[in-house]
């Protein structure tokens, strides 16, 4: 007698071991590729970076070279325009003292009496150094008296007077200290004499 199966036949298992074997696909040499290929593609990027700042440093550097003669024009001319500044801001400073020497010998030789000669006047800090020869003590002391009347110059001292002799000559050698006053009381801004403005 003849049997006749008429299932299914079913399949037949295989080890776990033997699918997971066949299962398998190569992961870890498509990982290893993977990461090659980003390695290269980052240094390919890193590289373009790198060649595109070159560039722009190469450039930079030309325009600074091309600009280092204006730069040196303009440190040049910051000199200048300090030292420049500086003059200006010492003749400021001397231009309200300008007349200060030529008020000074006016007063001076104004003064005067006959027969009193000066031999230097020197002017530092608003005092005034006055040398000179004269024929008598007299004539110093009406020196002195004339001068303490001018508006101009108060506490007038006479340091020293000595006797000399030249070719049968005699004089005396003196020497004066006074302070000078800038801008009398008795004087207006303009130079003008308050008296005859009040009038």
């Amino acid at each position: 007698m003849i049997r006749i199966n008429l299932l299914k036949p079913e399949a037949k298992e295989l080890p776990v071991e033997e699918v997971r074997r066949e299962i398998k696909p190569p992961k870890m040499s498509l990982i290893y590729l993977l990461v090659v290929f980003a390695a290269s593609a980052l240094f390919f990027y890193q590289r373009s970076a790198f060649n595109k700042e070159k560039i722009l440093l190469e450039a930079a550097q030309i325009e600074k070279n091309k600009l280092s003669d204006v730069l040196g024009k303009l440190e040049e001319a910051q000199k200048l325009k300090s030292l420049f500044e500086r003059k200006i801001s010492l003749i400021n400073q001397l231009k309200p003292h300008q007349q200060v020497a030529v008020r000074i010998m006016d007063e001076l030789s104004k003064h005067i009496p006959y027969y009193v000669w000066l031999s230097e006047a020197t002017y530092d800090k608003q005092k005034v150094h006055i040398k000179g020869k004269a024929l008598s003590n007299n004539l110093i002391a009406d020196y002195i008296y004339s001068l303490e009347t001018s508006p101009y110059f108060y506490n007038v001292n006479l340091l020293s007077s000595t006797q000399r002799t030249t070719r049968e000559n005699q004089y005396l050698e003196f020497a004066i200290n006074a302070n000078y006053v800038l801008q009398p009381e008795s004087e207006s801004p303009t130079g003008e004499d308050v008296s005859e403005v009040s009038k």
